[in-house]
């Protein structure tokens, strides 16, 4: 088997995050990576101590040592750094959110026009196990048509980064892009149809308050609720707290049609559970013509689960982009439009925080949000 070659962009949590899943993947080898920061340099090296390590991107790339490229740099960068990385025609992972803003998602796409080698968003909550068992049973019918789609995320605060970048709105695009686009990109999905109007309320009100930061608090929302209808009239919510660290659950994902609830249940990672021990999660159908709920637990082997703080969905998008660079290419799972109508309805969505109205969706997505 012919060891294909990863470049990492960005070694920073996330960054090791994905080197860690791609290590448990047979025929692979993290040749390269590049981040600014010595620090997450010396941290990465130590998980692929053969790779050639670089401060600057453009030196790794010119290089030529990989055969993909993974980039997981803080979501301000994305723009710039993706321009570089379409240039190498390689195949390209590019975390959530593609970009801080719909309009820089445009601009990506506009440049991918043309390009043989795929890029692919990394939306990894696609491939959570109980995730994928729900959209198993949902695409056999046991739902029937889905009407409504409800999530909810009660988890711990944004973690610490370096120059604490995930503060502020100007350098993620704001939480409901940078933590929500998962979400609105599972509602999508899931519901099989396109956002027509985003309607949210939120505030800042626990987390980081009394932090400063060169001089100035964080602006990041830490709750929100938000509502989105879509064009095949179903509509979906987002309930979302990031001050509720005590929760069983981390995620519930529902999705109900006329025959039944389907429900998927995430635990939180194993670190920030009290006995810092890994959860299975669960899976359930209440159906009603039956009139009861039937239960399974989603077994994940511990190695997987230990590899990240993603329920093991970070390995099993790996192993999917994996399989689409072993048959030499074709359509990523998760397009370039998936990742700019997640940042779309995110960004709406703090639009519509700060206006106090709903933010209606051009035709088809493609025209400028405008409130209602």
């Amino acid at each position: 088997m012919t060891t294909l070659r990863y470049g990492i962009v960005g070694a920073g949590m996330m960054g090791q995050e994905h080197m860690r899943n791609i290590a448990l993947l047979e025929g692979t080898a993290i040749t390269a990576l590049a981040d600014p920061e010595e620090g997450m340099r010396a941290a990465a090296a130590t998980l692929a101590p053969s790779a050639r390590t670089y401060a600057d991107h453009r030196e790794m790339l010119s290089a030529d040592l990989c055969d993909a490229y993974v980039l997981a740099a803080p979501n301000d960068l994305h723009i710039g750094l993706m321009r570089d990385l379409l240039a190498t025609g390689k195949p390209i992972l590019c975390e959530k959110p593609l970009a801080t803003s719909a309009a820089d998602c445009r601009e990506i796409m506009r440049l991918a026009v043309g390009r043989a080698a795929p890029v692919w968003v990394a939306m990894e909550y696609r491939y959570m196990p109980p995730v994928t068992r729900l959209i198993e049973a949902l695409n056999a019918g046991l739902a029937g048509k889905p009407r409504m789609m409800a999530i909810r995320e009660h988890r711990f605060p944004f973690l610490p980064k370096v120059g604490d970048w995930n503060r502020f709105n100007a350098r993620t695009g704001g939480t409901l892009v940078e933590k929500c686009c998962h979400f609105f990109d599972l509602m999508r999905l899931l519901l099989g149809s396109d956002p027509v109007r985003v309607y949210a309320s939120g505030g800042s009100d626990v987390n980081h308050r009394d932090e400063r930061i060169d001089g100035r608090t964080p602006d990041i929302l830490d709750n929100a609720f938000v509502c989105v209808d879509f064009a095949s009239g179903a509509r979906a919510m987002l309930d979302l707290c990031m001050f509720a660290e005590g929760s069983h659950w981390q995620e519930v994902i529902s999705v109900t049609g006329e025959r039944a609830r389907l429900d998927a249940f995430v635990p939180g990672p194993a670190r920030f559970s009290p006995d810092g021990k890994e959860r299975h999660s669960e899976f359930a159908v209440s159906d009603r013509a039956e009139k009861r709920e039937r239960r399974e637990v989603i077994a994940v082997d511990e190695r997987i689960l230990r590899a990240g703080d993603h329920h093991g969905s970070t390995f099993f998008q790996h192993e999917r982009f994996l399989g689409l660079l072993r048959a030499g290419w074709g359509a990523p799972e998760v397009s370039l439009e998936d990742g700019w109508w997640s940042v779309l309805v995110g960004e709406a969505a703090e639009r519509s925080i700060r206006t106090g109205q709903a933010v209606e969706l051009g035709a088809g997505g493609h025209g400028a949000a405008s409130a209602a």
